[in-house]
């Protein structure tokens, strides 16, 4: 039956070989039992972390699935290699120019630019302090007798250099030339010039010159100074014989204050009404609270109105000339020092209510017999510090300390620094500058070189050899104001007579000369407008990384995640980097017997069969697996556990 059914069939296909069942044996002699049919090999599961092979194979992923626009050129055209060739160059001139642009955007951002915007506000303003001083310097009770034998002195002298007699009782009352240059130190003198290029030196002193020569006279005016010891001395002249007069004497003049430093002398201060014949602020009367008071050695008595250590500071609510400051001055001299101080008037400063006056550095003078007019514009400039600028918040981090009792400021510190460089060098402070604690003023008496040292120190002061302007870094935070000013005749011809008429009967004004004895002032705000200068930051992190992208799209047309694939590639080609290098090392160093390793690592490995899916026409029959058989292990081998 089962023939017949074969025939009419014909040749059945060839059945798999069913397993044996425990116990049982093979029907077909001289064959061993059949292996069992080995397992197909499972699709190769997904790892936690994969690396490319090779550099090419990175390298083809890359370009085949990144977003950098380009790329995809270097890969699709690989079968043209000029193509490839021409897209590589212009990928990497791309690649280049992207980052040279970065290069010029990074520096731009770490050289800290600034810019400067202007606000215009509008509001009620702290009305500045303002110092006036009378032009005339005192003299003190103390040193009255020591001041009028400096001006017997200074007459003789004037009368011995030019011949000039300064009073009809000089000569029957003067003593000797020689006896008053034993009496004073430095006496003024004339020294001659020669008349070529070079300056005229006496070959046994060897004296310098400190200015430059006056080819007009065959002499000149000055007076010696030496240092301590005598080995280097030079003549402090001026081209002006006036100017050497009145130097030389107010270098006399400071010696004699310097001796009131510890006496506390008597100012002998005027009345307020004796100076000051009107005093009116927003049209109200000023008082007493209103003002403070001090002594300058060269511009006499002087009073601050709105200072800081008033009850309260001024505001002006308005502009104009009837909503300011406006004085009354009296300008005419009493007790006048006329060496000292060769002008009239009276000396006017503006600024703010933290800072000192400094009435050498910025103020200026008022004519007798004017109305001056000054409007103001208020200003003020907000700097950036740090990496930004080279500027102080409040002065803490400058090497030079405030000797002054206000806020920081610039002058402050200039002015602070020159005097640490008098009592380092010549161990005095000098008067017109406020002294550090445990430091007497200079004297030639005590100090006797210390005129050597302060004109020497004043060279490199103006040449800024001292550092002090390197030192004195600005202020972040200032506060300025413009100054215009206008003059106008006061009193007029019409008004004059009954406008002294009322100072005689009210303020005992009886002088002859009567305009050249008072003087009018009016400081008021031009405007309540103010400008603020503030920097700001030119180039931000904001900015910066603005750019960065815009360049970015530019050369490559990509975003952000772009980067982020760049830097996946480069991590990509440094690990793959180190698995080749750990792998070269392994295998010349880690293995016994020189290559022994992978031999045995091959032969203790079971081999895997992967059969790829063949189409079903080309259907191969199954291999015979009874005909396989392990590989027995070389002598002296032995396999891992678990290794066949």
């Amino acid at each position: 039956m089962k023939g017949a059914e074969l025939e009419a069939g014909g040749p059945s296909p060839p059945q798999p070989t069913q397993g044996l069942a425990k116990g049982d044996e093979s029907e077909q002699p001289g064959l061993g039992p059949e292996p069992t049919a080995p397992q197909q090999c499972l699709e190769e599961e997904e790892a936690l972390i994969e690396f490319h092979r090779s550099y090419r194979e990175l390298f083809q992923f890359f370009c085949n699935n990144t977003t950098i626009h380009g790329a995809i050129r270097l890969v699709c055209s690989k079968h043209n290699r000029m193509k490839t060739a021409f897209w590589a160059v212009l990928w990497l001139c791309a690649f280049g120019m992207m980052y040279w642009q970065f290069g010029l955007l990074f520096g731009e951002y770490f050289s800290h630019p600034v810019s400067l915007s202007i606000n215009l506000d509008s509001d009620k303003l702290v009305f500045p302090a303002v110092t006036v001083c009378t032009l005339n310097p005192s003299r003190y009770k103390e040193i009255k007798e020591q001041l009028r034998e400096l001006d017997r002195i200074t007459e003789q002298t004037l009368f011995d250099l030019y011949k000039y007699n300064a009073s009809s009782t000089l000569l029957a009352g003067a003593r000797g030339r020689r006896d008053l240059e034993e009496t004073l130190l430095h006496p003024l003198q004339r020294i001659p010039v020669s008349p070529g290029p070079g300056r005229a030196r006496s070959a046994a002193s060897s004296l310098k010159d400190n200015n430059p020569q006056v080819d007009r006279k065959d002499w000149r005016i000055g007076f010696q100074l030496c240092n301590q010891d005598k080995s280097d001395c030079f003549y402090q002249t001026s081209s002006s014989g006036v100017d050497a007069v009145r130097e030389w004497y107010r270098f006399h003049y400071i010696n004699i204050l310097a001796r009131l430093a510890d006496t506390s002398p008597s100012l002998e201060e005027e009345a307020l009404g004796n100076f000051i014949f009107t005093c009116r602020f927003n049209q109200a009367p000023c008082t007493q609270a209103n003002y403070s008071h001090f002594h300058h050695p060269i511009y006499g008595n002087c009073y601050t109105f709105n200072n800081k250590n008033d009850s309260s500071l001024w505001m002006s609510s308005m502009p104009g000339i009837h909503n300011g400051l406006s004085l009354t001055l009296r300008t005419e001299q009493n007790d006048y020092i006329p060496l000292l101080s060769t002008v009239t008037g009276a000396r006017v400063t503006v600024h703010g209510q933290d800072e000192p006056a400094f009435m050498d550095d910025g103020g200026f003078n008022l004519r007798p017999g004017v109305e001056t007019s000054i409007s103001m514009r208020k200003e003020a400039l907000h700097r950036l510090g740090g990496d930004y600028g080279d500027c102080t918040q409040d002065g803490s981090d400058v090497p030079v300390q405030n000797l002054y009792p206000s806020k920081y400021t610039q002058q402050v510190c200039i002015h602070s620094c020159f005097q640490e460089s008098m009592v380092e060098n010549c161990g005095c402070a000098y008067i017109f500058y406020p002294r550090p604690k445990g430091v007497e003023f200079c004297d030639y008496r005590n100090h006797s070189a210390w005129g050597y040292c302060y004109y020497k120190l004043q060279g490199a002061f103006s040449s800024d050899s001292l550092g002090c302007f390197n030192k004195c870094r600005k202020p972040c935070s200032v506060t300025n104001y413009k100054l215009s000013a206008g003059y106008s005749r006061w009193p007029s011809v019409a008004s004059q007579d009954w406008i002294f008429q009322m100072l005689s009967l009210q303020n005992n004004y009886t002088i002859n000369n009567k305009r050249n004895g008072v003087a009018k002032l009016n400081i008021f705000f031009k405007e309540l407008n103010y400008k603020t200068n503030s920097e700001s930051p030119s180039v931000t992190m904001v900015t910066l990384l603005s750019n960065l992208g815009s360049q970015w799209s530019l050369w490559f047309g990509s975003s952000v995640l772009s980067v982020v694939e760049m830097a996946e590639l480069i991590f990509d080609l440094l690990v793959i980097t180190f698995l080749l290098l750990l792998r070269r090392l392994r295998s010349r160093y880690w293995s016994p017997g020189r290559g022994a390793g992978p031999a045995r690592e091959a032969a203790c490995t079971p081999a895997r069969f992967c059969p790829h899916p063949a189409s079903p026409d080309l259907a191969a029959p199954p291999p015979a697996y009874a005909t396989l058989s392990a590989c027995p292990p070389p002598p002296g081998w032995a396999c891992a556990p678990g290794q066949p």
